[in-house]
């Protein structure tokens, strides 16, 4: 079983954000539990390859594939739209897994692999027929409204992106300046991006409720002095600790993305 707890939230978030947006749906579940299984499977897959394929890693790597094959199968004859996302995460997958084989699976890049397909999992459950290649568009597409949908995604990339840099700092980067300066900028930049719509400025890909704006903006500057300050005040926070506040976040940043 995966050790991160605060992946649970990166894995979690997207598709119920987008399921419950776009209005529960019988497949949503099959969605859920299809990626929840794909996961396991990734994981699983992700130590057989840093062992270098020794045999007692392969049952549960057998095991996860077999379940996620027959939850994905039968999501697609749920919703067919779903498939054409197979041109998108099987390169994400596969770049993945060549970082584990590498054991630089902890790398930056690979944690933004992960971030992105995370993130996508948003518009995947709220507009599973969105165009794939193409920038979002009014257009409406059966499954949900597409502009809402890349924009759930744009800002769960955002927050999942600076949670990667922030964990760094605490973890394994922990006392590395450099990642210390990047994770502040970086909060701070999209803190600032997210203050432009709450002042009334147009927004890309669809215009927000100038309280969700807000109630963003705020979170977002919340994040920022976490990022500033928690490493400096409490730099030996366990592993646990940390996986487990990210959790809390990402309950607060659910709600506020509902009302977007």
């Amino acid at each position: 079983m995966p050790n991160q707890h605060g992946a649970w939230a990166m894995l979690l978030l997207p598709a119920l954000v987008g399921s419950v947006a776009a209005g529960p749906q019988w497949w949503h579940l099959l969605l859920l539990t299809a990626w929840f299984a794909g996961y396991l499977a990734f994981f699983a897959t992700g130590l057989w390859l840093r062992a270098r394929l020794k045999v007692r890693y392969l049952p549960p790597v057998r095991a996860y594939a077999v379940v996620t094959l027959v939850l994905g199968g039968a999501t697609v004859l749920l919703e067919p739209a779903v498939l054409r996302w197979a041109v998108v995460y099987a390169p994400l997958l596969a770049l993945s897994l060549v970082f584990s084989w590498r054991r630089a699976d902890r790398s930056v890049v690979n944690d933004l692999l992960t971030v992105v397909a995370a993130g996508l999992m948003a518009v995947v459950a709220h507009a599973p027929g969105a165009r794939l290649g193409a920038l979002p568009t009014a257009a409406w597409l059966p499954g949900g409204d597409e502009p809402r949908a890349w924009l759930l995604a744009a800002v769960l990339v955002a927050y999942f992106t600076g949670t990667v840099l922030y964990v760094k700092t605490m973890i394994r980067e922990r006392g590395n300046p450099r990642m210390y300066r990047a994770s502040v900028g970086y909060h701070a930049a999209v803190a600032a991006f997210a203050l432009l719509p709450a002042l009334g400025a147009p927004s890309f890909p669809q215009p927000l409720d100038r309280g969700a704006a807000v109630a963003l903006v705020v979170l977002m500057v919340l994040l920022t002095v976490r990022a500033a300050v928690v490493p400096r005040r409490w730099p030996t926070a366990t592993p646990k600790a940390i996986g487990i506040g990210e959790i809390g976040v990402s309950v607060a940043l659910g709600a506020v993305l509902l009302l977007l």
